[in-house]
């Protein structure tokens, strides 16, 4: 390996094993699909689903297709989002709340392997609907992809950080004194 060339270490998360039997004239053919989540833990996540007839296999065809599906996600001080959200993907419905320090992930299986991967440290997250962990993990995704950090919603309108975060924080008072 030359210089310029980095070996990059990913945490990898093994999601859900399925089995599928595939019943054919001389009996049946059983396989194996998996769902991997991969992540540096510094802001960058992804998912690979992979099948095969050897769970070995699966599992490196959905860790392979995890890395090359990888997100930025950004991180308020590298421990939790930016602001709540909402989304919807299929039948999973996710929402995701920010945390103050010391809170720890406070999320189902699927979600809490997203956030392990991504290198969140304090969320609140809930699913409404589904438990189908290939929903959830997209849904789950879709979200950390929605969010945007208060510089880039300054530059969007063409403001300053600091009105933005000074809005926010009156916003926050207003509905406190409520």
């Amino acid at each position: 390996m030359s210089n310029t060339e980095t070996a990059q270490e990913y945490y990898e998360k093994l999601v859900s094993v399925n089995r599928v039997t595939k019943v054919v004239k001389g009996g049946r053919n059983f396989g194996f699909s998996v769902i991997i989540i991969a992540g540096d833990q510094k802001g960058m996540v992804g998912y690979g689903v992979g099948k095969a007839k050897d769970i070995s296999e699966a599992k490196i065809k959905a860790s392979k297709l995890a890395k090359k599906n990888m997100i930025r996600v950004p991180l308020k001080q590298n421990r939790t989002i930016h602001h709540d959200i909402s989304t919807k993907f299929g039948a999973a419905k996710v929402i995701l709340r920010t945390a103050p320090p010391g809170t720890g992930i406070i999320a189902g299986g699927a979600m809490r392997a997203v956030f392990e991967s991504v290198g969140i440290h304090d969320i609140v997250a809930k699913s409404l609907t589904t438990s189908n962990p290939y929903n959830l993990v997209k849904a789950t995704l879709k979200a950390l992809a929605q969010t945007y950090t208060p510089k880039k919603i300054a530059d969007k309108r063409n403001r300053k950080v600091s009105d933005i975060v000074k809005n926010r924080n009156a916003v926050l008072n207003i509905e406190n004194e409520s």
